[in-house]
């Protein structure tokens, strides 16, 4: 595949340009010429050539504009983190238009103009496995749209019916005479012409697809490769200032005092900024000088209450928690106590899972310049329109006269979504420079100890099993920190938050619970602490995960079953479910022996609108955990890059299995105890295993692919780790446990 690797420099478009021409109707798609702010331009900003915020002259419509050379510029609304959404996203827009996919390329269309133009892409949040899946269906009828105006246009062209063309990879043919045009040729005529009705329009069959369902190569990989692509922490623009920024170390505390004489005569400082009440930031000519002026600067806190905060009392907190009794409920099948209370065998377990950094590969950023009431910010973000919201609050300028051009993130993982303090801290540092852009990058250690962490959690699960082995009741009590109480708490309704139960819900389309119980009683003891928490790539299905599966097998092994066939019995009702289980236990080879000292585990479960099953082979010595292999199986309906999906499995083995061996993150004085990765280290290469995965799409949904696998991957490892030591492991990470991953 042929990219251009050489930086793209926006070209200098006036206002006035900003054109919007028409709608198509129900859809909200629309037609015309859009520019991008001024300053963006009298800047020089260079961008990197496969998200550049600049439209072409023929514009079709709000999807689609081609050149007269041919090549076909794709608009993506939504954000690149590595996922591969900008490529996914342009297959399927190809594959509606029938262009020639070795002429594509893509454009970043930003929330400023989205809004002036009515919000014509939709939203533009890139979380919760959404990036595909809620909005394939208007970007392929906006594709369609535009291909049914190209062939009018050849039509009008030639005086022919439309009847009578057909297109193949952009080149449009007549098929009684065999005269032949591009898509390129007719584009300016087709923008001028009134668009179909998206309801009108029938969509091609994904079983047919030619395009989408491919497995290409990424469109954003080159210029990663030769080290062109520019990043947030990369930007440099004309007269620009860094900042560093430092908060209270324990959250809820204050900022007291400090001493900026000490550091007004460092090298390249300008100064000192208090963003608010706990947050501050010194900004210098470069990052480094202002990093290293703020580590010197005298600070006093007030840290508050939560300074005596400890780990230990945090878990105290939560194993109370579970003892508590109340209006907890959340499901009610039956009388789950009394079937359990009342079994012949009586199944018991506590689990615990921890906090978690997110620890992207690039630390929080962001860059605002503003001029006079002009706002624009260069940001690597999850959610450009909150990205944009927060510049607009922060600065107080009307969202109408803000701007953000969203910028790949070196990784999200849900940090850069709804959490938008970056943004806002870099936007109240440029208040104070005006005209002057201001990059602020947090360090290392402020990314680490000022995070969105994932909840910590406990549960104790109780099962209970008749005189042959048969489950008769089910209680799953889950105590721990709820994201709502940090986020949104409108969504907790009477002290209630399902959310903190997500993949233990009786109903889909999004976290299902797999399994049916005779009885089942499942319950949320809402224990918040002061430690903020957030999103982290597959959310509460991460800890349920493991509550349920990993308890699933302890049930299993005291009713005398095989795991496998525990669990296929309680599925029957779950057929999506129970195709995932089988088919990665066929592909594993499950039935079948493995040689002397390796083990299986095995976890189903249903997250982002997915259905997931992973197989872990693992051999322990020394208390030293091998895992020479991982099996999975994916329903996520629709495939539409089987490459890119099975990277993003791969992707979440990474990070699940440094989730369950790797150090957690603990509060000792009320503050984070890890500081940088020498005490908070990921995942090292050497320790990922083979991993194979199936693909069983049914054609009939559209489900995530980032987050849904990685909440197997932990409960089976930890449930061949269990078959392997002859004991059930229960806290994690599996330090805890005496256990390490070789």
């Amino acid at each position: 595949m042929k990219m251009n690797n050489q930086n793209m420099a926006l070209e200098n478009i006036a206002r006035r340009d900003f054109i919007i021409k028409g709608t198509l109707l129900g859809g909200g798609l629309m037609l015309g010429i859009g520019a991008v702010p001024d300053l963006a331009y009298a800047a020089g900003v260079q961008y990197d050539p496969n998200t550049p915020t600049k439209f072409g002259d023929s514009e079709v419509n709000a999807w689609v504009s081609i050149t007269p050379d041919e090549t076909v510029y794709i608009r993506i609304a939504r954000s690149e983190m590595g996922q591969g959404t900008r490529t996914g996203l342009a297959q399927l827009v190809a594959e509606e238009l029938e262009c020639n996919w070795k002429k594509v390329k893509t454009q970043s269309a930003t929330p400023g103009q989205s809004l002036a133009r009515k919000r014509v892409w939709g939203e533009h949040g890139t979380g919760g496995s959404r990036g595909i899946r809620i909005s394939e269906d208007y970007v392929r009828r906006g594709a369609a749209a535009a291909r049914i105006m190209l062939l009018e246009a050849a039509a009008k062209q030639w005086s022919v019916p439309v009847s009578e063309l057909k297109v193949d990879k952009g080149v449009i043919t007549h098929t009684p005479t065999g005269r032949k045009t591009t898509y390129g040729k007719v584009a300016q005529l087709a923008s001028t012409l009134t668009p179909p009705d998206p309801k009108s329009i029938t969509l091609r069959d994904p079983r047919e697809w030619k395009v989408a369902g491919q497995p290409y190569a990424r469109l954003d990989t080159a210029n990663k490769v030769n080290g062109s692509k520019v990043y947030g922490i990369d930007l440099q623009l004309p007269n620009m200032l860094c900042a560093s920024v430092k908060a209270c170390p324990v959250f809820g505390g204050k900022l007291v005092s400090y001493d900026e004489a000490k550091i007004k005569g460092m090298r390249g400082v300008k100064g000192v900024v208090k963003i608010n009440d706990s947050t501050l930031a010194v900004v210098a000519d470069t990052w480094w000088r202002a990093n290293t002026a703020l580590n010197a600067l005298p600070i006093v806190w007030d840290e508050g209450k939560s300074a005596s905060t400890s780990q230990a009392g945090i878990e105290k907190m939560l194993r109370d928690g579970l003892e508590e009794q109340g209006d907890f409920w959340q499901r009610k099948v039956g009388d789950a106590p009394a079937a359990i209370n009342s079994a012949n065998k009586k199944v018991e377990a506590v689990y615990y899972t921890p906090f978690r950094a997110h620890v992207t590969m690039e630390p929080m950023n962001a860059t605002v310049k503003i001029t006079g009431n002009l706002a624009e910010a260069w940001v690597p973000t999850q959610n450009g329109e909150g990205s944009l919201a927060a510049l607009s609050e922060a600065t107080g300028i009307a969202l109408a006269n803000c701007e953000v051009y969203k910028l790949d993130s070196g990784c999200g993982l849900g940090r850069r979504g709804s959490t938008q303090d970056f943004t806002t801290f870099a936007a109240k540092v440029a208040q104070q420079y005006p005209g002057i852009p201001v990059k602020v990058v947090w360090s290392r250690e402020e990314d680490l100890t000022q995070d969105y962490y994932h909840p910590i959690a406990m549960a104790k699960m109780s099962a209970g099993l008749d005189n042959v082995g048969n489950l008769t009741g089910m209680h799953i009590k889950v105590a721990g920190q709820s994201i709502n109480a940090t986020l949104a708490p409108q969504n907790i309704k009477n002290g209630k938050d399902e959310r903190q139960l997500q993949g233990l819900y009786e109903k889909g389309p999004d976290a299902q619970l797999g399994y049916t119980f005779p009885t089942l009683l499942t319950e949320y003891v809402m224990k918040n602490t002061h430690v903020p928490v957030g999103p982290w790539r597959g959310v509460n299905t991460n800890q349920n995960g493991i509550f349920m599966e990993c308890f699933m097998d302890e049930c299993a092994k005291a009713a005398g079953k095989d795991p496998v066939q525990f669990r296929q019995a309680l599925m029957q009702s779950h057929p999506k479910h129970l195709a995932v289980l089988n088919a990665a236990a066929k592909k594993a080879n499950w039935e079948k022996p493995l040689p002397a000292g390796t083990y299986r585990g095995v976890a189903q479960f249903m997250g982002y609108a997915s259905y997931s099953a992973c197989v872990a082979e693992v051999s322990v010595k020394n208390n030293v955990v091998s895992i020479s292999r991982l099996v999975f199986a994916l329903d996520c309906g629709h495939v539409v890059n089987p490459y890119l999906t099975r990277e993003q499995i791969e992707g979440s083995v990474a990070m699940a299995l440094g989730a369950i061996f790797d150090p957690e993150i603990t509060v000792e004085k009320g503050r984070i105890k890890q500081q940088n990765l020498d005490t908070y280290p990921l995942l090292k290469l050497a320790s990922t295993p083979r991993i194979e995965t199936v693909l069983v799409p049914t054609y009939d949904f559209w489900g995530g692919v980032g987050e849904p696998t990685i909440c197997v991957v932990g409960p089976a490892v930890a449930n061949a780790i269990s078959a392997a030591i002859g004991r059930p492991v229960r806290s994690f990470p599996l330090s805890k446990e005496g256990l390490s991953l070789a």
